[in-house]
């Protein structure tokens, strides 16, 4: 039970840092969310590759656009901004299910 605390007084206490951190680092301006900024090695373009592809259309749409207010030296309008609590991380769960995958198959291929 107090452990719960502690972790709920900590989370608390992080959340409008991280929202203060999310805001500043100046991709929601632009309409991105955080999995659309990931570096894209093997495991990211392999989740890519098995993302549904309307989420798949709709995060290239995201990344042209931002591309594009990028060159103009334009963000887009506030309203328009991606919020903290809006940012949902799509592509995270799928990049971490390919990292267990690759070292069950390099644990696999050591093995045997």
């Amino acid at each position: 039970m107090a452990v719960r605390q502690i972790i709920v007084r900590r989370n608390s206490f992080l959340a409008p840092l991280r929202k203060w951190a999310y805001n500043a680092s100046g991709f929601n301006k632009y309409g991105l969310m955080h999995d659309d900024c990931l570096y894209e090695d093997e495991d990211v373009k392999e989740a890519l590759r098995r993302l549904p592809e309307n989420i798949l259309h709709e995060r290239n749409f995201r990344i042209v656009r931002a591309v594009q207010l990028s060159i103009q030296h334009d963000y887009l309008p506030k309203e328009q901004w991606t919020k903290y609590e809006e940012d949902v991380k799509y592509l995270s769960p799928i990049i971490e299910q390919v990292k267990k995958e690759k070292a069950e198959q390099e644990e696999w291929d050591a093995s045997h």
